[in-house]
């Protein structure tokens, strides 16, 4: 199998390398110091499986399965974790691969035997069971070998449209390939519905107004005040988005 190695700590790295290469089956095609680089070289190199340490600087090791499921062929996912009991017990639980720092070799072997791909909501469910947060802080596009994090801080809305959903962002805006549906789960602390095909964030929203018409929209902070730039609110939801202006 090909092999990319990711963990913040060179001698982890080193470690696990040494314990592939004293088997011939196995080929390491790379190593990674954090997610987003792990993201890059997985999209470049297209290894069979990743060896992920599961606590790390910027992206977590969650997050960064998480945006690997993206990809149009993921690899599969082993988790390396120092001693943490709540984490075993939920990767166990699951029937999720993992090896324990120091890694020794058999275990390395199992958890190579047994590496599947893993899909998010085992992640999420993972996740919160290990006391680790399931929500990403960044939206991963790709498009013609290129990788591209979004932070989700910098969303303003996502509009559905058919089998893709545009995100709008402070920097433009993107296709994803997360449904819209996905997205409302994931970050219902700071996104509202407006109707079903749009999800908008909290803070983004200005005002509520009335159009010619008779309509609700949401005004976007820094969208002038033009009635074309609002979004329509359905009546289904108009309740629940004033609901959430007035909680802020």
């Amino acid at each position: 199998m090909n092999i990319l190695i990711v963990d913040d700590e060179a001698p982890a790295r080193d470690r696990l390398r040494r314990l592939l290469e004293e088997d011939h089956a196995h080929v390491v095609v790379g190593e990674a110091g954090n997610g987003k680089r792990a993201l890059e070289l997985a999209a470049e190199l297209e290894p069979d499986v990743v060896l992920l340490d599961i606590r790390m600087p910027g992206l977590s090791g969650i997050e960064t399965a998480h945006h690997l499921n993206t990809f149009e062929n993921p690899p599969a996912v082993i988790f390396a974790t120092a001693y943490d009991e709540y984490a075993i017990e939920a990767f166990e639980a699951s029937a999720i691969g993992y090896v324990l720092k120091p890694v020794r070799r058999e275990r390395l072997d199992q958890a190579l035997e047994l590496a599947g791909r893993l899909s998010n909501s085992v992640l999420g469910d993972v996740a919160r069971k290990s006391g680790i947060s399931d929500r990403r802080k960044h939206l991963c596009k790709q498009s013609q070998g290129e990788l591209k994090l979004i932070p989700v801080s910098d969303v303003q809305y996502f509009l559905a449209d058919q089998k893709y959903v545009s995100v709008f962002h402070t920097n433009g805006q993107d296709l994803i390939d997360d449904s819209l549906k996905a997205l409302e789960e994931e970050f219902a602390d700071t996104f509202v519905r407006i109707h079903r095909g749009a999800l908008v964030a909290v803070s983004s929203i200005d005002s509520l107004r009335k159009t010619e018409d008779g309509r609700s929209q949401v005004m976007l902070r820094g969208s002038g005040t033009d009635d074309n730039e609002g979004l329509i609110v359905s009546r289904r939801h108009l309740t629940n988005v004033k609901h959430r202006l007035k909680k802020g």
